[in-house]
């Protein structure tokens, strides 16, 4: 076509309540009850055709209801793997020539589906399979990828503009090309929207791209596999392997025509693959991009004057929402001895008064774990924190698996900051406490800064501003998302872009141009129009 496109100015998606009543209730509980009564065959999809993978099957069951059978997968082998490299491959030539305005049509396509006829069905999905409540689920199968795929557009189209001086006599220009080779995108589990991102923001870019979602993702990220083709996503262009990894690990990271990977896990995964990268430099045809956002050990750091309404709905929104498991939920706290005395009997009680059960009774603020393996080895921590005479618990309520993965609310205070409590990444409900004296403040924000090898979130609670800039400003390294007075999670694509740098990832911030530009090549190209036709410069001529 001819014409200077201009896609439209994204806004982000609003937040639907879902209150007694509304419309999408009515949907959502629909969708509940459809998708529950069915025990879902969960196929790969390589070159746009429905696969069983040719490895042992595995059962999934719904968290909150672990005696409910929910789908059936199958490991991917070795081979499943190699053909979906080959489809990805061979999509890249006519994908990595389709026009810019094409490939953002899908996308946006893709957005408004969600927006509509599908949001429902991704948000039951994702309730479902990870035990989401409704509103966090709300905010994130349906608000935060609609947000993701609007938003790159927009960020894409700018990072397009961004060309090179010419001067007279020449045009010099920027060609952003895909990367050469396939893109392997690995997924967690713990956001429906972050695993349809790490596959879809390279593919905008005119990658094609091998995605492993997590197996506990895998209902909600079959239907969004559906929902890109109903959108019009060419065959081959997103393959989809199913399975916990292994084969993924063994061909597909060590393939020479492996252009990058796209994570987001454990820090420890994401150092083995690295790893694994840098043992197989001599293989790979071009250096591939490696782009992680990993796990965190995330403050929230309380000064005397901080308000203990604003601390405490802070500290359980984030430390206990989501059962825990976003890789922003607060896991240490730093309070001022002041503060603690009126905080800790309100905190102390909500936590455990907070609703928790199975995630269709929508009276509920949690849910459960992910599966049996989280749910013991959360349930290890707990047994041995309540056994260590460092650790006080604080709350009350047990760890039971009898109907489903739960993991309660849990708080400890301790008295030494540098217990392990403070430094290790749990992904649950657990929050470590310590009390400092009113009068140390400084030095409480040194201990923040070089407690946890982590560097994602963090917040700073404090109603005193010289404090509160003091803080932000000395922890500047701590975080890569520091939030004052509020909770330390809950980033909305272009207003807060999310990442961390240190053990947390390479800070590349999903949903923001600078993201997008490690998904491309770029080439420049310069034409000249009356290019000379004599070697010689004026500075040769012989003077007279």
């Amino acid at each position: 076509m001819n014409g200077i496109v201009h896609v439209p100015v994204p806004a982000n998606e609003p937040v639907l309540d879902h209150a007694p009543g509304s419309a999408e209730r009515g949907a959502l509980l629909a969708e509940l009850d459809r998708l529950g009564a069915q025990t879902h065959e969960l196929p790969m999809t390589i070159g746009g055709e429905r696969r069983i993978a040719g490895g042992e099957p595995f059962s999934l069951v719904q968290p909150h209801d672990r005696h409910t059978g929910l789908g059936t997968v199958h490991e991917a082998t070795t081979d499943d793997v190699k053909q979906a490299i080959a489809a990805a491959l061979e999509a890249r030539h006519d994908w990595s020539r389709t026009s810019f305005e094409t490939r953002s049509a899908i996308f946006l396509k893709a957005a408004d589906l969600l927006a509509g006829p599908w949001r429902a069905r991704l948000n039951a999905a994702t309730m479902l399979g990870q035990s989401k409540t409704a509103h966090q689920a709300e905010i994130d199968s349906a608000c935060e990828l609609i947000d993701f795929w609007r938003f790159n557009v927009h960020f894409a189209r700018q990072l397009l503009d961004e060309q090179p001086l010419s001067v007279d006599g020449v045009w010099n220009r920027v060609d952003y090309r895909p990367l050469e080779g396939f893109v392997c995108a690995i997924t967690p589990f713990n956001f429906t929207s972050i695993a349809a991102n790490l596959p879809t923001a390279p593919a905008l870019m005119g990658n094609t791209v091998v995605w492993k979602p997590s197996p506990t993702q895998q209902l909600s990220a079959q239907l969004t596999m559906e929902l890109l083709e109903a959108a019009g996503l060419p065959p081959g262009v997103v393959n989809l392997v199913t399975g916990r990894g292994h084969a993924l690990s063994e061909v597909g990271i060590t393939d020479p025509d492996l252009a990058g990977i796209h994570f987001t896990g454990s820090s420890r995964t994401f150092r083995h693959l690295w790893r694994s990268v840098a043992e197989n430099l001599e293989r790979y045809r071009t250096f591939p991009r490696v782009v992680g956002e990993t796990g965190g050990k995330n403050f929230v750091l309380a000064h005397p004057s901080a308000d203990s309404d604003v601390l405490r709905t802070a500290l359980v929104r984030g430390a206990f929402e989501y059962q825990g498991q976003k890789c922003s939920s607060a896991s240490r706290l730093y309070v001022a001895a002041s503060t603690w005395r009126t905080l800790e009997s309100d905190l102390v009680a909500e936590a455990d008064a907070l609703p928790m059960g199975d995630v269709r009774d929508l009276t509920n603020f949690l849910g459960a774990v992910i599966d049996a393996t989280a749910y013991q080895r959360l349930a290890d921590v707990v047994t041995r924190a309540d056994a260590d005479p460092l650790l006080h618990r604080l709350t009350n309520r047990r760890p039971d698996d009898r109907d489903g993965w739960f993991v309660p609310p849990t708080i400890y205070r301790s008295d030494d900051p540098t217990h392990d409590m403070f430094v290790t990444e749990h992904f649950g409900p657990i929050l470590a406490v310590w009390v400092y004296d009113d009068d140390r403040f400084d030095d409480v924000i040194g201990l923040v800064d070089r407690t946890s090898p982590y560097g994602l979130t963090g917040a700073i609670v404090a109603g005193d501003r010289v404090a509160l800039e003091h803080a932000a400003r000395e922890l500047r390294d701590a975080a890569g998302n520091l939030y004052l007075n509020d909770k330390p999670t809950g980033a909305v694509v272009g207003q807060q872009p999310f990442g961390g740098a240190r053990a947390s990832g390479t800070n590349d911030k999903a949903g923001t141009l600078g993201h997008l530009l490690r998904w491309v090549s770029p080439r420049t190209i310069k034409e000249t129009f009356v290019p000379p036709t004599e070697y010689r410069y004026p500075y040769m001529t012989p003077e007279e």
